[in-house]
């Protein structure tokens, strides 16, 4: 069977390929604290010895539209083209091809279905930045096959809180049942308080500093019960117009599981933001 080795939730902001890469007076004053802490939370997934990644986000409109707009898709084919001619030009994103694990992809598929998850699945995904993004941060090479898992975090209606943490812990399932004696790392990317296009986009820090902490501390503590009273549909508009991908780093925390403590957990205010980043061992600190 295989073995879940690590579960690790981040944001995923665009902006960390150029602020790394940049040199000279082009080199934001911030960049060298966000490198030393992504090469920092990096080494936690390297400690781990994946052999593939599950990789949860979510689709920016760039391939999923109001016309066709699935709750939640798995990416299933030999390789997935990324990045989108818009994160190109606005972040200055590489171009990337991944490959993919299509036989994961279908295991999850067909027992996602029997556990009650009425899947969709795409053999012509191409991803953006939900999922390249964490790819730089935790694996720059891009060197393992990935399973993108794509939920709807933009277009209502969306699925409640309790089911992305529901499907978290279905994922965590469909992986360990898969018979291949393989090491898979679950990856998944959200927001905290974010506001975009809106009066708080682009303040100090998040638009909302006492949702972000409360956030942190509800994920590093496994606190789903505690997250799942306060959080709802209603509810995330007040943080951010865009704090919806919240939901995402709920379905991590069922990853985990109900009480899993984050064996890592680290944080970086930046300007209009707060970027944050977990990992949780289920089966110990790799020696």
């Amino acid at each position: 069977m295989a073995t879940v080795a690590a579960v690790i939730a981040s944001t995923h902001h665009p902006f960390y390929y150029r602020a790394s890469t940049s040199t000279g007076a082009d080199r934001p004053p911030f960049a060298d604290e966000w490198v030393a802490k992504i090469e920092a939370f990096r080494e936690t997934l390297t400690k781990a010895r994946p052999d593939i990644l599950v990789m949860v986000g979510s689709d920016h409109f760039h391939q999923l539209w109001l016309d066709n707009m699935p709750q939640f898709l798995v990416g299933k084919a030999p390789y997935f083209d990324a990045n989108w001619y818009n994160e190109e030009r606005e972040f200055g994103l590489p171009r990337m091809t991944l490959p993919g694990e299509e036989r994961l992809a279908g295991h999850i598929l067909r027992n996602g279905l029997d556990a009650g998850f009425d899947l969709a699945f795409s053999n012509e995904l191409r991803i953006d930045h939900s999922i390249t993004c964490p790819i730089i941060t935790l694996r720059p090479d891009a060197d393992l096959p990935i399973v993108p898992i794509y939920t709807n975090i933009f277009a209502p209606p969306l699925p409640r809180p309790q089911r992305f943490v529901e499907l978290g812990r279905t994922i965590r399932q469909l992986v360990e049942s898969w018979p291949d004696d393989k090491r898979v790392a679950i990856i998944g990317t959200g927001h905290l308080s974010l506001e975009l296009g809106g009066p708080r986009q682009f303040g100090a820090h998040g638009p909302d500093p006492e949702f972000d902490r409360k956030a942190v501390e509800w994920i590093a503590r496994g606190d789903i019960e505690g997250c799942l009273g306060e959080v709802t549909l209603d509810s995330l508009h007040l943080p951010g117009n865009a704090t919806h991908g919240f939901m995402d780093f709920m379905l991590m925390m069922g990853v985990a599981g109900a009480g899993a403590k984050a064996d890592h957990v680290d944080s970086l205010d930046l300007f209009h933001t707060m970027e944050a980043y977990f990992t949780w061992y289920p089966n110990g600190v790799p020696a």
